[in-house]
């Protein structure tokens, strides 16, 4: 809001002259030498109210605009800096994202996901119970410092990634592209080592790439026009983390495929819920997900679940907590939680609908469980500690090695791995010359109602 202009009336300063004009009358007879002084005053007060009058202009936009008479004293300075303030106080985000989420919601307060009511029971409960219940919403409210640290890595995860659907083009290297993506999740999620940044390397794969694929140092790998390649990338406050997907294509001959996946994993998202067995949830997404068949060059395909893939529960500082959601009928009957965090994640392919490992690997993670293990090479104790220092039991990649100054690492990191202190996570892929999608979500089951905490306009 702009500074407000004090103004001079007028009429004070005529009132002011007629009483002067009075009293040097008075005075006149008596004592010449007073009046003489009394005349200088008043020149000099009616100078004075001259100057003021001058000293400020209203410009068109509602700024002060200061006079040359009066552009040094205190009260013009003051004038300045509130000129400087910007309209209602709120700062508004930049383009590309620059500002930390944290300053866009000066209260603390982040944006609410995508609220769902559970499904269905078999004795025609709904989530209604839950939502009305009294106790239910008090257990919601004990965990609110919880959901707010998760929605907050939500709205950084939300705002990078539509900045990367603008500006992502065929031609860049898959490196520029992974860079980009993360030097701007960081900007946005404020990073401060563990207790805030981001969870696991930039996954770009491509085509009959699934998984786990993200550019080593001087891998020139570009990104192509017919390619369909794969953005898995994660956000975290206090390891509460966001693990969500998409999948990005420039040449439409993909659409179904990726109509395809992105209704099977919100498909999966419906059916989950509190008591819910999670090889129901599995048998749904596959009976969606190979409804659909993909023409290609006047071939058709019919797209397949990739049935080794599968969803997972989330926890603090552990993307893969124990429970996975199958995406083909099938698995086990263990059911979903109370308060559990899961992430939804759905891989269709036009291939055999199986992956295996392939290429180079680049992501790894320190074993959760993995206790004390002595160490020889003194290489190994200091990869070791640059591990525990930047990334705890968060998945980490080469890249982000050298960028924590490790340097001649790699057999330390095969010993770490050869004595199970860290394990490797090489890219998943179908068979060649097939082509794979994936899209994925962050859910959380509140006491109350399902909360798809990472949905965003964009899916």
């Amino acid at each position: 809001m702009a500074a407000l202009k004090t103004e001079i009336n007028p009429q004070d300063n005529e009132d002011e002259n007629e009483i002067e004009n009075e009293v040097e009358e008075v005075g006149a007879e008596g004592a010449p030498g007073e009046a003489a002084k009394k005349k200088k005053k008043k020149k000099k007060k009616k100078k004075k109210a001259a100057n003021e009058n001058s000293e400020e202009r209203v410009v068109e936009d509602g700024k002060i605009e200061e006079a040359e008479n009066g552009a040094q004293d205190g009260e013009g300075e003051k004038k300045k800096k509130k000129r400087n303030r910007k309209k209602g106080g709120k700062l508004a985000q930049t383009d590309p994202p620059t500002v930390p989420i944290v300053d866009l919601f000066p209260d603390q307060v982040f944006p609410i996901g995508e609220i769902q009511e559970y499904p269905t029971k078999q004795d025609d409960r709904t989530a209604k119970d839950r939502f009305t219940s009294e106790e239910k919403r008090a257990l919601d409210r004990m965990h609110n410092d919880i959901y707010n640290e998760v929605r907050l890595a939500a709205e950084a995860h939300r705002q990078t990634r539509q900045h990367i659907q603008k500006w992502i083009k065929p031609g860049m290297t898959m490196i520029e592209i992974c860079e980009e993506l993360e030097n701007t999740a960081r900007k946005l999620i404020a990073e401060n080592g563990l207790k805030a940044g981001l969870a696991f390397p930039t996954g770009c794969s491509r085509n009959h790439c699934a998984a786990h694929y993200t550019p080593n140092a001087g891998d020139p790998t570009v990104l192509e026009y017919d390619d369909v390649v794969k953005i898995d990338f994660g956000t975290h406050i206090n390891g509460r983390i966001i693990d969500c997907a998409f999948t990005h294509t420039f040449n439409p001959k993909y659409d179904k495929l990726v109509e395809a996946v992105r209704d099977a994993t919100n498909t999966g998202i419906k059916a989950a819920g509190i008591d819910v067995q999670l090889c129901e949830i599995g048998a749904a997404i596959q009976e969606v997900m190979e409804s659909y068949e993909l023409e290609l060059d006047g071939k058709t395909y019919p797209i397949k679940s990739i049935r080794n893939l599968n969803g997972h529960s989330i926890s603090p500082y552990r993307i893969h907590a124990g429970k996975t959601v199958p995406i083909v009928k099938g698995g086990e009957a263990t059911v979903m939680e109370e308060n559990e965090f899961y992430a939804i994640e759905t891989f269709g392919s036009t291939g055999r609908g199986v992956v295996h490992d392939d290429m180079d690997c680049s992501h790894y993670m320190k074993n959760f469980e993995s206790s004390y293990v002595p160490l020889r090479l003194q290489s190994s104790k200091t990869l070791l500690n640059i591990i525990n220092k930047n990334f705890g039991t968060l998945a980490f990649c080469k890249r982000w090695l050298d960028r924590a100054g490790a340097t001649k690492y790699q057999m330390a990191l095969k010993d770490l791995c050869d004595k199970g202190v860290v394990d490797a996570y090489p890219p998943l892929c179908d068979i060649k010359g097939c082509y794979t999608a994936q899209f994925e979500h962050t859910i959380m089951l509140r006491p109350t109602c399902k909360e798809v905490v990472s949905r965003g306009d964009d899916y």
